[in-house]
């Protein structure tokens, strides 16, 4: 058997010794030019590590084992890989068996190009295009004040940001945040291919999940399922300062959308606008500005789990 190494910042070839010593292998470091150079791709690295490199992972259609070694393993939860140990647990039944491989979907994010009217208050009519690029996240995005964290708990040393990052950012971020006029399009079920304006309001959170966890485990999309082909939208409307702030702990078991306002549903396609372009982040990461279009590709990442009866 062949693998690819993936080594994310956090992370060495001593990382690599047990699943050296657990099954002959032959490791290559690095990404491979095409899928016959590796049966399989080993990435030791947190979620910033997994999003660099999905467009390629995508392309080499090989199976991806993640080993969680980063500042944020919101993945690895994701596909029940919480812990080294487990990895290499489904390392192990990989290499004897090959059956615990799992297709799973990838959200995309697509930048939209046209004109706005946002000097005078207003969003753009017409529709826009979609850019040429687009971007896969394996997680969550969002736009406002998850971004806002996001962007704050990059700025922290790695060490803190790995232990608790997004915590301490939090409170900063909610009271000096405030709410945004968005509007949010969505695909009907019947007519995916068509966006009908949902909403158009102050909104302090748009979030759009493929995992039901995101920033150290904050249970945002409770519902989310890796491989239902859809996307989850948590939405948070304009709310008072302090009710926001003792709303954040309730989103760690995902109580926050019985909440009057939050906003949860479903979609497979989604638009985002704003008056004034605001950062896009997804897995940890700066991705864009609005306005963007955000969709989901089922079936477009292959992932060893520890059994073919994961469930996501």
């Amino acid at each position: 058997m062949r693998a690819a190494v993936i080594f994310g910042l956090d992370s060495s070839e001593k990382d690599l010794i047990p699943f050296r010593a657990s099954l002959h292998c032959d490791w290559v470091i690095g990404v491979p030019a095409s899928s016959s150079e590796a049966d399989a791709v080993v990435i030791f690295g947190g979620d910033g590590t997994v999003h660099r490199h999905l467009p390629r992972l995508v392309k080499l259609q090989l199976p991806v084992l993640i080993v969680p070694c980063g500042s944020g393993n919101d993945f690895a939860r994701a596909v029940k890989l919480g812990g080294r140990k487990k990895s290499l647990e489904a390392w192990r039944r990989f290499s004897l068996n090959g059956d615990n491989v799992r297709s799973i979907d990838l959200g995309t994010i697509t930048p939209i190009s046209g004109d706005r009217s946002a000097s005078q208050g207003r969003f753009d009519s017409a529709p826009g295009r979609s850019a040429s690029h687009k971007y896969y996240f394996c997680c969550v995005g969002g736009v406002g004040l998850d971004a806002e964290v996001a962007r704050r708990a990059n700025q922290l040393p790695r060490w803190l940001r790995g232990h608790g990052g997004y915590v301490v950012s939090l409170p900063p971020a909610v009271f000096k945040f405030a709410a945004l006029p968005m509007k949010i399009s969505l695909a009907p079920a019947e007519n995916p291919e068509r966006l009908i304006t949902h909403s158009e309001r102050p909104t302090v959170l748009a979030a759009f999940a493929n995992t039901p966890v995101y920033g150290g485990g904050m249970k945002i999309a409770p519902r989310a399922r890796l491989d239902d082909g859809s996307l989850d939208l948590c939405l948070i409307t304009d709310i008072n300062k302090f009710k926001l702030f003792c709303l954040f702990p309730t989103v760690y078991f995902g109580k926050h959308v019985g909440m009057e306002e939050v906003e949860y549903l479903q979609t497979r396609r989604l638009r985002i606008e704003t008056e004034k372009p605001l950062d896009v982040y997804a897995d940890g990461e700066y991705v864009c500005k609005t306005p963007i279009e955000v969709g989901i590709v089922p079936n477009a990442l292959r992932v060893i789990v520890q059994s073919s009866h994961t469930s996501f």
